[in-house]
């Protein structure tokens, strides 16, 4: 494969001479190479992706950078900058995006989903299209952002070139599969070529990452609250011979381990005799090992009931199934697991290979990193939540969580990768005012945000509104954030203790209360980023802006809307919410 010509930026070429150039000296060295030349003109096409964590916006780049090995012209749009009035003017649109809270689009999307969705655009006749939907098949709204933007472009007279892949958690497969096949449609002649002809994704790029995560060291890990029920722990893991990197506001992923105890009572009451299975690597391993580490035992949906119910004789299951009501598969799916439907809904299984064909792949969760590279240099820090709860007559707890708060062992190497996310970055210029809203563990990104601050010696002030139950408690980071507030790093702290008194208060409701001063700080430049729930407190926290912005900045509701919409395409507004 012969390499993209690169054009020095110095070079005095326009930036279409530049694209010419580069293609020109691309073809002349493919001719030299013995390899057949791409006939006819490039094939444009815009890749348009709506991103909440960067899943999308890297799937996007790699599908770019796919596209420029053949015979296209690739164009690359964030949702969040794309001039809407384009649009009916694309000749190839491929559409990559999230889906995330309450079938919401990601933040970035939110602008042209409203507006798609509205009578406004015009007819699409002439466009060609196809979508990359991603998602979560635990949640009821199972890819439904790129389900409607699949759907409206029909509507509108845009012409689907390849049905909607619609991605359950994991891309790399669904991803490579739906690539190949719309560029085989695009140019079926011309596609990502290499030497002997045929079209390939790009090598897999070496060093650790999601599909070979490095096994770290845990240096700490300890409990960040006082005495209670709650547990947050701060993990700080070693980054040491990895070679990984990260940015503030990047996440960590972490590969978790199945409790054994819940494996083993799965596999006793199993009607089969356990033996080896295979992985979705290719290997074989015990059904015990594949259970602890490889496959999802923790999380119960409407596909996994549909595909047990067809080896069960549940007369419940099989009314479920059968009357498909969104309530209802939320009540029963709420706080059960594999374990329930194994023990009380007994089904037909051949042996362990027919059972974890039902089964989805055991995935990485990802935690906001809590930490500045330039503060703890071969670290990476989280903070963690760890999910305990009772329901149906069982003590259960998040996978993860409980994970890395309870499972692990002195010889325990977690299997790490960092997930980069550039829509949650730092402003550039160092002057820039911050603000931040980040309650319970959504402090995390926020202490590392601090933390680069005070490194880079930003002069732009900063304000933190943190929230949880208790002062007494629950003050996460606090001898930090206190430090913080003392040298100067952190200009203003406000605190929202829920429980400490008969009202309860909320980081929204202190947001009300200093409305006009935030208004100044808007007027003043500053960034403003939310970190936490999204179906609860982020909706809150962007109602009480709305209200600042008609209170204080005298706009009206339809302005006040427009205005905030604009801070997000500025990337003013910028959130990391799950």
């Amino acid at each position: 494969m012969v390499s993209p010509i690169q054009i020095p930026d110095n070079a005095p070429f326009t930036p279409e001479q530049r694209q010419w150039l580069g293609g020109f000296m691309a073809q002349l060295l493919v001719q030299a190479s013995g390899a057949p030349l791409p006939s006819g003109p490039a094939v444009p096409v815009t890749v348009l992706f709506g991103s909440q964590t960067g899943t999308a916006e890297g799937l996007a780049k790699k599908l770019v950078k796919k596209l420029k090995k053949g015979n296209f012209e690739p164009n690359m749009q964030d949702m969040g900058t794309y001039d809407r009035d384009n649009l009916s003017k694309e000749k190839n649109l491929l559409i990559i995006t999230s889906t995330y809270g309450d079938g919401e689009p990601p933040d970035s999307a939110l602008e042209l989903h409203t507006w798609l969705m509205s009578d406004a655009p015009p007819a699409l006749a002439g466009v060609s299209y196809s979508v990359l939907s991603l998602g979560d098949s635990s949640y009821p709204d199972f890819c439904q952002c790129g389900t409607e933007f699949d759907s409206r472009l029909e509507a509108l007279g845009a012409t689907r070139i390849h049905p909607r892949v619609d991605v359950d958690v994991d891309p790399d497969e669904p991803y490579a599969e739906w690539s190949k096949a719309v560029i085989a449609i695009l140019a079926p002649d011309n596609g990502a070529v290499e030497s002997n002809g045929t079209a390939t994704d790009e090598i897999e790029e070496g060093g650790f990452s999601k599909k070979r995560p490095f096994p770290s060291a845990v240096v700490k890990n300890y409990n960040l609250n006082g005495p209670g029920p709650k547990q947050t722990n701060q993990v700080e893991i070693s980054l040491e011979g990895s070679e990984l990197s990260y940015e503030v506001g990047d996440a960590l992923g972490v590969y978790p381990e199945n409790p054994e105890d819940v494996v083993d009572e799965i596999i006793a009451a199993l009607p089969f005799r356990a033996g080896e299975v295979p992985t979705s690597t290719g290997e074989e391993v015990s059904l015990r090992e594949a259970l602890i580490r490889h496959y999802d035992i923790g999380n119960i949906n409407k596909s996994l009931i549909c595909k047990w119910q067809k080896r069960s004789g549940s007369p419940y299951l099989r009314s479920l199934v059968e009357a498909d009501e969104r309530k209802a598969w939320e009540n029963f799916c709420w706080g059960r697991d594999l374990i329930d439907l194994v023990l009380n809904y007994p089904a037909d299984f051949t042996d362990g290979e027919d059972f974890v064909t039902i089964l989805k792949k055991l995935q990485p969760r990802l935690y906001s990193i809590a930490s500045s590279p330039k503060a703890h240099p071969g670290e990476v820090h989280l903070c963690v939540g760890i999910v305990r709860y009772d329901s149906h007559g069982r003590k259960r707890g998040g996978i993860c969580s409980t994970y890395l708060g309870d499972r692990l062992t002195d010889d325990s190497k977690p299997g790490v990768y960092v997930h980069s996310n550039n829509a949650f970055r730092l402003p550039a210029d160092g002057d820039v005012p911050v603000i931040m809203v980040g309650p319970g563990t959504g402090i995390a990104p926020f202490r590392a945000f601090l933390e680069e601050r005070k490194a880079t010696a930003a002069k732009g002030k900063n304000w933190l509104f943190f929230g949880n139950p208790h002062s007494a408690t629950d003050y996460l980071y606090g001898d930090e954030l206190d430090g913080f507030v003392k040298d100067g790093t952190l200009g203003r702290l406000d605190l929202a203790w829920s429980r400490d008194q008969k009202e309860k208060v909320y980081v929204q409701n202190l947001m009300l209360e200093n409305g006009a001063e935030m208004w100044k700080w808007f007027q003043e430049g500053a960034a403003f980023y939310v970190c936490g729930d999204a179906s609860r407190m982020a909706k809150d926290v962007d109602a009480a802006l709305l209200s600042i912005a008609t209170e204080h900045g005298k706009l009206s509701d339809e302005e006040a809307v427009a205005y905030i919409a604009q801070l997000k395409k500025d990337k003013r507004y910028l959130r990391d919410v799950y």
